[in-house]
């Protein structure tokens, strides 16, 4: 075969080359396998504080609008839900009064996307069971269930605990610092907002007043300023004769108390600022958890053929017209 026999000519043709190409690479479509695969996932619990202090309105949502802590808090979960890696699992509590309620145990986060975040979307304040909200306690009893549940927790709370601690403090952490991994995600700004006051039909009707919450808590032992006090008598007033002032009536994000908590806990803080924040803290402090994954070349194969394919027609197209292409080789 000569140089310049038909046949050598053809062969050097880049559009035979190019179909050729392109019918190779359709040909391992049916042969190329899936390859398996192993990435890094998580597994998490997350639990969210519905008392009455997270209907706070001091966010804005995206179109500008006040926004409360509790609806901020979804917001943030259904947004990291969609950046989790497929093969992580999550699991969806409740926290009022003192322990948390779990809603479902962890689901894998991409078959379950959709009643993942149908449940997310659903989180109302009105879930409430009680009104009082001792933040240590719950977020301790979230501990021993993350614990159980084999996940890493992710506490959302603003940490007002009502009512007040007594000023002996709150209870211990009884558990190992740091056996379960996680966030303590604090809610709220850092300046003082009236909480809203809904009546038995969940309607708001206002703001509660320094009279409507208690301001101190006077169970156990007094302060050590107790004998400092107008009024005070060691066995009849031994928190002193006038009524406790303070502003428990308003609500800020206690972030020192959280921190406090969470070097008790050996859990990391957050703030609650904005779903790329929480992503990338709780990818800095969860447990990664390989999951086995598959990539299918096939698509990527089957692609690359048909690129070859419009290159090679759409060329032959645009000679035919006129228009300057590559030349043959």
């Amino acid at each position: 075969m000569t140089a310049s026999s038909p046949i050598a000519r053809n062969l050097r043709d880049w559009r035979l080359r190019g179909l050729a190409g392109a019918l190779g690479l359709v040909a391992l479509t049916f042969v190329v396998p899936p390859l398996n695969l192993t990435r890094d996932g998580v597994s998490i619990l997350a639990v969210v504080d519905i008392t009455g202090s997270m209907n706070v309105r001091d966010y804005v949502n995206p179109d500008g609008q006040p926004a409360s802590r509790i609806e901020t808090a979804k917001t943030v979960l259904r947004d990291l839900l969609a950046r989790l890696p497929c093969g992580s699992r999550l699991a969806l509590g409740l926290f009022t009064e003192r322990r948390p309620f779990l809603l479902f145990a962890p689901i894998e986060t991409c078959s379950g996307f959709a009643p993942i975040d149908g449940a997310l979307a659903a989180l109302d304040w009105r879930m409430a069971w009680e009104g009082d909200s001792r933040i240590s306690a719950g977020l301790f009893r979230s501990i021993d269930l993350a614990a159980e549940l084999g996940t890493d927790l992710v506490f959302i709370t603003d940490g007002q605990e009502a009512p007040p601690l007594p000023s002996s403090g709150g209870p211990r952490f009884d558990g190992r610092p740091g056996a379960v991994r996680g966030l303590i995600v604090g809610a709220g700004a850092s300046g003082l907002s009236p909480i809203p006051r809904y009546n038995d039909r969940g309607r708001e009707t206002g703001f509660y007043g320094p009279g409507d919450v208690q301001q101190q808590n006077r169970f156990g032992p007094p302060p050590a300023d107790a004998e400092s006090r107008d009024g005070y008598n060691p066995r009849n007033a031994p928190f002193g004769a006038a009524a406790a002032t303070g502003t428990e009536h308003l609500s800020s994000v206690r972030e020192p108390y959280l921190r406090a908590l969470g070097r008790e806990t050996g859990l990391a803080y957050a703030p609650l600022a904005g779903p790329a924040g929480l992503a990338s803290a709780l990818a800095a402090e969860a447990t990664p958890r390989p999951v086995p994954g598959r990539f299918d070349p096939r698509p990527v194969l089957g692609a690359m053929a048909l690129l070859l394919l419009l290159a090679t027609f759409l060329s032959a197209l645009l000679r035919a017209r006129g228009f300057p292409t590559w030349k043959k080789a």
